[in-house]
Formats: C-alpha cells, sequence, structure tokens
C-alpha cells in the first residue's frame, strides 16, 4: 500500500517507517521538522517527505494515499500546557482537518495515533476501551476530541481506526527524555540515581516504540471489518507497572545506580492501568516482542556506547518543550508555532 505518516521525523516515526517499509509498503512523510537536528544517532531516513504543517495539509496533498498514519502532534504534557488552545488547534482540528481531507482524497483507511492517556485518573482497575474517559491533559482532552470527530466521518469508504498507546519507551533516532522509561534510565547512567518525581506509586501500561509500530502494521494489513471506527487499546496487559517498580529495574540493571526521590515528591493523579485483551484477541498479527526489563538494558546499552553526558541528557535537544522554546526565542517560530 501507498501509506503517507504525518510526524514520520518525530519519535516513533522514525522507528515505524523503516518497518512499514520493511513489510513492503510505499512509505511518504509528513512532518514539520519541528525537531530537525536533535538526532541521537547518525542514522538517516531515505523515505520521500512532505516538509509542511499538519494545519495546512490539503486534500491534494493526499491523493494517490490508500492509508494515512496520524502521527504528527504535540506530543508531551510540558508542551501542550505551554499554550493549550495550541494543542487543540494542532492536535485536534489539525488531525480533523487531515482526516476531512484524506476521505475527500479518497483515502480508504485512517489510522489515528491516540493514547491511553485519555483514561487520565482511573485507579488499578484494568480500563478496556469500553472505559470512561478522565483526561488531565490537554494532550489527553485532545485525543478524545479527536476519536470523537472521526467517528463522524466513517462511512463505507473511509475507516478511521483509533490505536490507543500505551506510554512509549525505547530507543530512537529522535530520542526523547521526558518520557518515563527513558528518563529513568538516563539519569540512573548520567548521575548514578534513579530519580523518582512522584511517590512511585502511579500505574502506567508501558510499550516499546517497536511494538507500537507493530501495532500499527497489523492495523494496516488487517481486514477492513476488524478495525472499521473501532478502538484498539494498544500494548500488553502484563505491562503494566507501578513508577517505583520500573525504578527498581533501572537500578538493577544500571551498574551503582541507586533509587532516590526528588525533593518534594507527591502523589501523581495520573494512575491507570489497562486491559489490552481486545488487540490480542483481534489483531494476532499484533504480537509485541518487548517488555519493559529488555528496554531498560536496550536503553543502558545504548546511552553508555553513545557516551551520554548529563548535559547532553538535560539539553534542549531531546527535550520537545525546550527545543520548541529555543525556536520560539530565536525567532524561528511565531507565537502560533509556525516557522517565521
Amino acid at each position: 500500500m501507498k501509506v503517507l505518516v504525518t510526524g514520520h521525523n518525530g519519535y516513533i516515526g522514525q522507528v515505524m517507517v523503516p518497518l512499514l517499509r520493511a513489510a513492503g509498503h510505499d512509505v511518504v512523510g509528513l512532518d514539520t521538522f519541528y525537531y530537525e537536528g536533535c538526532q541521537f544517532d547518525d542514522e538517516v531516513s531515505t523515505t520521500e517527505v512532505i516538509r509542511k504543517d499538519l494545519r495546512d495539509v490539503k486534500p491534494t496533498d493526499l491523493e494517490g494515499f490508500d492509508t494515512v498514519i496520524a502521527l504528527a502532534a504535540l506530543s508531551n504534557d510540558a508542551l501542550g500546557d505551554l499554550r493549550p488552545q495550541l494543542t487543540y488547534d494542532i492536535n485536534h482540528l489539525g488531525t480533523v482537518q487531515l482526516a476531512e481531507s484524506a476521505k475527500q482524497a479518497g483515502v480508504g483507511r485512517f489510522l489515528f495515533s491516540s493514547s491511553c492517556s485519555l483514561y487520565g485518573a482511573a485507579g488499578d482497575e484494568h480500563l478496556t476501551e469500553e472505559a470512561g474517559f478522565n483526561p488531565l491533559t490537554p494532550y489527553g482532552e485532545s485525543k478524545i476530541k479527536v476519536e470523537q470527530d472521526l467517528t463522524h466521518l466513517a462511512d463505507e469508504t473511509f475507516s478511521p481506526v483509533y490505536l490507543r498507546n500505551a506510554t512509549a519507551y525505547g530507543v530512537s533516532p529522535s530520542l526523547r527524555a521526558d518520557l518515563m522509561v527513558n528518563n529513568l534510565v538516563g539519569y540512573a547512567i548520567t548521575t548514578g540515581k534513579v530519580l523518582i518525581k512522584s511517590d512511585g506509586m502511579p500505574w502506567r501500561p508501558l510499550i516499546h516504540i517497536e511494538d507500537i509500530s507493530r501495532a500499527f502494521l497489523a492495523a494496516l494489513e488487517a481486514p477492513r471489518e476488524v478495525v472499521h471506527d473501532r478502538a484498539f487499546n494498544v500494548g500488553v496487559t502484563s505491562e503494566n507497572y507501578r513508577v517505583k517498580e520500573v525504578a527498581e529495574i533501572v537500578a538493577q540493571v544500571v551498574p551503582g545506580s541507586v533509587v532516590e526521590y526528588a525533593p518534594g515528591a507527591s502523589p501523581d493523579a495520573r494512575n491507570y492501568r489497562v486491559d489490552f485483551t481486545r488487540i490480542a484477541a483481534e489483531l494476532p498479527a499484533f504480537q509485541a516482542k518487548w517488555t519493559v526489563p529488555a528496554g531498560v538494558e536496550e536503553l543502558y546499552r545504548a546511552y553508555r556506547d553513545h557516551g551520554l553526558t548529563a548535559e547532553e541528557f538535560t539539553s534542549a535537544k531531546y527535550l520537545r518543550i525546550r527545543t520548541v522554546l529555543d525556536h520560539k526565542e530565536a525567532g524561528r517560530l511565531d507565537e502560533d508555532l509556525r516557522w517565521r
């Protein structure tokens, strides 16, 4: 199939695109390139690229594609809180406009990168796709709004699919240091401290970015009747962990590191466990290959071999909010996060 991946130059996209191509698909990327030059390694994608802001995509940009995979978004809570209206303008309205353009252009399938963060403050119960929403951030709210709007576009010619990813981790050419597992390992290897910023008790469902990519591939290739206008929690039920459990795994892997709590560490309202029975049963082509302990080992080796320092790890290079703020302060981006 011919596939357009928005946000292909981001953390997940730089892992997903090679996987889709290896499966035989013709992949084109579309990105605004906020994070160009923020590479963790020297790997360079040879994918055909459309350099365009998500908000400016037109039907003519999408003609000839069989599927659109919508990854592009302001991608963490700190960035979402910077100016919440921008999160709605880009993540919500921009994605819905993309879907409308895709439908008008004759694209048959639209895979939306949603998030388990829309469950928000939930507690200890394992949540299925029928669970209520309780988002705590503009980011989580934007995912709900997109799902609600896309379902109105679904018909016999256009199939939206909602892939609610667990919290991502893992090595990527476009590394993020603002994700929990990546962050804990980075602090451990550069400071000797596995620094927990909450009381360690919140639950998080966790998934490696390669496994997220495998889930999208499975949804891309699945029969229409299996995925049409449906939500899938993306992850593995056994991969729900408390934050302190992840910290203990990191301390076991990174030599000489010890678990510590940050000054003022307190309970975190973001607390949810997720049930992933549906994707296991109905998309059997999706076979997760990673566990958190294996992912921690991978991150430790990658950081060590890279020679990661504390200065590099906490620089703007791997922190989405810092990169965007640097662009704004330098006058490269305006207040609406458009290139000048």
